[in-house]
């Protein structure tokens, strides 16, 4: 996953990382004085310059000879080029992957087994969520860098004008918030509640979780759509009925990128949406005045008190089974998950991949959204047919469409998308 840096609103901007190719020769055996290069690729936009700098200083000192030859890749076309540098001869020494591409990598075969390294990159502090992004068959093929998640961004002073005193802390009170909003904005004919596209489907995932369904389901070695049972079914009406309280003027063909809603919060007739730190970023940036008039909540559970479960965007970090310094690379890995450069992620706006402590990070709304919900967040489905479907004709998209136009009745658009992903699934 990308681009969900440039928090504004008190935070300092994200990052994400990538790994690169190496060029040294030696196995991997652990530094033994002789100069040895360590490549690593970290994603544009990923890590800070201030926590690169300190720990690339820190383990060139702790390791004399090794030079770290730090690559910053660009995402776009990035899938191809680490098929091809993890075949070659010459792999990088450590990578970054979105934790949707992990699995596809993994069962390439072309990522190293870090089982029997986890408790010694700090394990016991992943978030669960996250490792399940970097388990395979069984196995763990990285470490978690970094996450960032949806919250619901809000208007503090249009709350306020409308009387609602404190943010929703369940389903209901968000309902019960839209409906005051909108009679507080009646006369407004461009005002909206919530701007709610018809195809966000992450925002929908975080609805079906929170039922107990899921969008798909193991069944051995395989996978096979989950959404005609009612739990899922469950989920995708309660999007219906957001988008119907709401009288949200999005698109229903669309999904949050197409326009850009971002851009439509900017203009200040829209008193929530469903999005990425990032987001709020570009929205302060388009619209300064927004940075004192904006906060952040959890997405609401059906049950009170408690957060929906949200998709854990974010990156992962792995060793290719072809790195010629392997145990450097493992000790890389090593001092990066340490709590020292997790909390610099953290006080740059990430959720940190391998500490659950997100004090740091709770320093402002959006920030303490973050931390609160993270906890409970989940991935897609490990498999490396998952990014077929968020590349091509996404039937989550179409079936969201197709509900919430009337095209389909719920059973008819659930069972239909149900079949289209378990043929991609499957395949």
């Amino acid at each position: 996953m990308k681009g969900w840096r440039g928090l504004a609103v008190g935070a300092a901007a994200l990052a994400v990382a990538v790994a690169g190719c190496g060029t040294s020769t030696d196995k991997g055996s652990g530094n033994s004085g002789e100069p040895k290069t360590l490549t690593v690729w970290l994603m544009d936009g990923s890590a800070p310059t201030a926590l690169t700098e300190a720990l690339h200083k820190e383990f060139q000192d702790s390791n004399p000879g090794v030079t770290v030859k730090y690559d910053v890749q660009k995402w776009n076309g990035i899938q191809e080029k680490l098929t091809t540098a993890l075949t070659s001869n010459n792999p990088p020494d450590v990578i970054e992957l979105g934790n949707t591409q992990t699995a596809k990598f993994a069962a390439e075969e072309t990522l190293l087994d870090l089982s029997g390294d986890v408790s010694n990159l700090n394990g016991d502090q992943w978030l669960s969520g996250l490792k399940d992004s970097l388990t395979w068959d069984g196995k763990q093929y990285g470490l978690p860098f970094y996450a960032a998640n949806r919250t619901v961004i809000y208007r503090t002073d249009l709350f306020k004008a409308a009387g609602i005193e404190n943010a929703p802390k369940s389903r209901d009170e968000w309902i019960a918030a839209i409906e005051k909003l909108k009679a507080a904005n009646a006369a407004d004919p461009e005002f909206q509640a919530l701007y709610l596209p018809g195809q966000s489907w992450y925002a929908l995932l975080s609805f079906i979780w929170d039922e107990g369904g899921d969008v798909a389901k193991a069944q051995g070695s395989a996978w096979a759509g989950a959404l005609n049972t009612p739990e899922a079914k469950a989920g995708v009406d309660f999007y219906k009925k957001l988008v119907d309280t709401s009288a949200t003027k999005a698109p229903k063909d669309a999904d949050e990128a197409t326009p850009q809603q971002y851009e439509v919060f900017a203009k200040g007739k829209t008193a929530m949406m469903i999005g990425l730190p990032w987001e709020l970023g570009s929205a302060v940036k388009a619209d300064p005045t927004l940075k004192d008039k904006t906060a952040a909540f959890p997405i609401p559970s059906k049950t009170a008190g408690k957060t929906a479960p949200v998709f854990l965007g974010g990156s992962n970090l792995a060793i290719p089974a072809g790195s010629k310094n392997q145990d450097l690379a493992k000790a890389y890995l090593k001092l990066l998950s340490s709590k020292k450069y997790q909390d610099m992620l953290a006080e740059g706006g990430a959720v940190p991949g391998t500490s659950k402590d997100t004090a740091k990070l709770a320093t402002n709304s959006i920030g303490k959204a973050l931390a609160d919900s993270a906890p409970n967040g989940k991935v897609t489905p490990t498999t490396p047919s998952w990014a077929a479907v968020e590349a091509g004709q996404n039937p989550l998209k179409d079936m969201l469409t197709a509900y919430l136009t009337g095209a389909k009745s719920l059973d008819q658009a659930t069972a239909d998308a149900n079949a289209a992903l378990s043929k991609t699934l499957g395949g």
